[in-house]
C-alpha cells in the first residue's frame, strides 16, 4: 500500500526586518565543519567572514591568552 504524503501548513509570520534570526549551536558541532571548510577553501565561507558571533566571556579570555602565547612560525 502506498504511503500518503501529508502536508502541514504553518501560518506565515512576517519576518522582523530589524532583528535577524539567530540560532544557538554548540561550538563542538560547528567547529569541525568550519575547519573542513577552511582547509578545503570552500568559497561560501568567505561570505560569512564579516559576520559577528557571540562567545562566552571565559572562552574569550582563553582565546586572548592563547593568542599571546601561541608559538611563532
Amino acid at each position: 500500500m502506498a504511503t500518503h504524503l501529508r502536508l502541514f501548513y504553518q501560518p506565515e509570520v512576517a519576518p522582523s526586518e530589524t532583528t535577524p534570526h539567530m540560532v544557538t549551536v554548540r561550538l563542538g558541532d560547528i567547529l569541525p565543519l568550519l575547519t573542513m571548510a577552511q582547509r578545503f577553501k570552500y568559497t561560501w565561507l568567505r561570505d560569512f567572514l564579516d559576520d559577528e558571533v557571540q562567545i562566552s566571556n571565559d572562552l574569550y579570555q582563553v582565546l586572548e591568552e592563547f593568542l599571546g602565547h601561541r608559538p611563532t612560525a
